[in-house]
């Protein structure tokens, strides 16, 4: 969802991992098949160059979701193909309580449709914001919600590629849902240069071969922000190639604030290692480095992973559809364009889309 709001935002080895606290859940939720017709249109929560997001509600279980919206012809212009049938894919693969759960998918002659659940909490971006930085028991919340996430994803196969407060939400009840899956991909290596900025590891830069721990990186600049309220490197003036040459020195070159914590700071200088062979989470004991770590040490991983803990901040939520954490956008009768008959040459790139023409309405 997030995805759509860059621009408002910021642009964006052989050891087997240990499955530390993997998430199981015996009853996985039911993907339906769904058509435009089956929703009402409330608002947009996101803009962006593929499409848009909209708040709708179902005509048939009243539940409210969020429908991601993707122009198909736009995508295959921006050659994003591939990222977003890997998106789609992965969604359909994964469900954790920290990530955002997807029920169907369709497309029609001109647009994509993705079906999934509407977190009324907006983004850790703007609660981040808006408290300038967090006390450290708020960050250290966040990030083992994260932590948790990541590694579920990592014991899968899938690399996440893009972790930044705009892509985490915050749900009803103050608890995590990592969004946008459009960098993600089943892989234990790959070499695509992608990313935001702030967030990006030394390996990507270098344009060589990275696998998982690109996303344990990020977590140590995460973490950074979330004490701090700005990413580690963060150049006010957007110069990027500043900005590349701190991140290729690495964290001991970071200028560290007055008071910052030194179990925080030896995590994250763990976590940004420019090496990957000796970053946290891509040593022997995998994931165990970072949830064994002295800054983790009153978090219980078993009651974390079952959401046994109050969250910091609760969402101040009035009901079920409620959108007020999200920004207001203009609609530009927007959806009016949506299930209209046209030529279609690019249905046959989203094959896992099920096909809705304007005639099985």
């Amino acid at each position: 969802m997030s995805e759509l709001s860059k621009l408002e935002h910021r642009d964006s080895f052989d050891i087997p991992e240990t499955e530390l606290y993997p998430y199981y859940d015996p009853t996985p939720r039911q993907k339906g098949s769904y058509r435009l017709e089956d929703f009402i249109i409330q608002r947009t929560l996101g803009t962006g160059s593929f499409g848009r997001v909209h708040l709708v509600r179902s005509k048939h279980n009243l539940r409210f979701y969020a429908i991601k919206v993707l122009n198909k012809a736009r995508i295959v212009k921006l050659k994003q193909v591939e990222h977003t049938n890997n998106e789609h894919g992965i969604l359909e693969l994964v469900q954790h309580p920290f990530i955002v759960n997807i029920w169907g998918a369709f497309q029609d002659c001109a647009n994509l449709y993705m079906v999934m659940d509407f977190v009324p909490g907006g983004e850790l971006f703007t609660l981040l914001r808006r408290s300038n930085r967090f006390p450290d028991p708020v960050a250290k919340f966040y990030a083992a919600e994260v932590a948790l996430a990541l590694n579920y994803l990592h014991t899968h196969g899938i690399i996440y590629r893009d972790l930044k407060p705009e892509n985490i939400l915050l749900n009803h009840d103050g608890h995590i849902k990592i969004t946008d899956f459009g960098f993600a991909k089943s892989c234990r290596h790959t070499y695509t240069l992608c990313g935001t900025p702030d967030y990006i590891a030394p390996e990507i830069l270098l344009q060589g071969r990275y696998g998982k721990g690109v996303d344990w990186y990020a977590l140590g600049v995460l973490i950074f922000e979330m004490l701090y309220g700005l990413p580690p490197y963060h150049q006010p003036d957007n110069n990027t190639i500043l900005l590349y040459e701190r991140i290729s020195r690495g964290p001991l070159h970071i200028q560290w604030p007055a008071g910052f914590g030194e179990r925080a700071k030896d995590l994250i200088i763990h976590l940004m290692d420019v090496e990957p062979t000796k970053r946290y989470g891509n040593l022997h004991r995998g994931a165990q480095d970072i949830f064994a770590h002295s800054w983790f040490a009153e978090v219980d991983w078993d009651k974390m992973t079952k959401r046994e803990f109050t969250a910091p901040y609760m969402p101040q939520i009035t009901g079920e559809g409620d959108a007020s954490a999200f920004e207001c956008y203009p609609e530009d009768n927007a959806s009016l364009t949506y299930g209209q008959a046209a030529l279609d040459p690019f249905g046959y790139a989203f094959p896992g889309f099920e096909y809705r023409a304007p005639s099985a309405y």
